[in-house]
């Protein structure tokens, strides 16, 4: 199964992302990871993103486009779950084109829906070093003005499903599941 997870920051994907990849046995694939990894490793991909990350700015497409594609070539022949990819109406357009290219198109997409300020309570309970109140706002702002614009492009294709992602995470979780669940047996 290829899945695709979107909604805000603090609605939980990578948390659900990852418990989908646990359970499927698919590569969680979240560029947010790939590009912290490589700031810790201090290659060149980590130093191009760290000052776009650190000002909550989203990483350009000619940067992240190429490393998605590589990350599903080479980890994703069995299925994945992406996370923090695509964040706009371009990366979409792409991600989708390169997906038939390669002949592994989206099976699903769930988009975990918050209200802003739940998102806002929540980023500020798991405050990594680069969620400042500021970047917050700025990171917020941004989903809703680049991001937002992709829910249209996957309502399009019938396989944009809505979660309720302000409950927990096992009644999440319990809904991801089911979901999942309606699209294996169509498969």
């Amino acid at each position: 199964m290829n899945i695709l997870i979107v909604g805000p920051q603090g609605a939980g994907k990578g948390t659900q992302a990852t418990r989908i990849a646990e359970e499927y046995g698919i590569p969680h694939l979240a560029t947010g990871d790939l590009y912290r990894a490589a700031i810790a490793e201090g290659n060149e991909l980590g130093k191009l993103v760290a000052p776009i990350l650190e000002s909550g700015q989203l990483v350009p497409d000619e940067i992240t486009i190429p490393l998605v594609k590589n990350e599903v070539i080479e980890r994703g022949e069995n299925g994945f779950v992406l996370d923090g990819y695509p964040r706009n109406l371009a990366q979409a357009e792409a991600l989708d084109e390169m997906l038939e290219e390669i002949e592994r198109p989206l099976s699903i997409i769930l988009l975990l829906e918050l209200d802003d300020a739940v998102a806002r309570e929540r980023m500020l309970e798991r405050a990594r070093h680069d969620d400042t109140p500021d970047v917050i706002e700025r990171r917020l702002a941004t989903y809703h003005q680049t991001t937002e614009p992709i829910v249209e492009h996957y309502l399009a294709t019938g396989k944009l499903v809505k979660i309720h992602a302000e409950r927990t995470i096992d009644e999440v979780w319990t809904e991801i599941s089911d979901a999942l669940e309606q699209v294996q047996a169509r498969a």
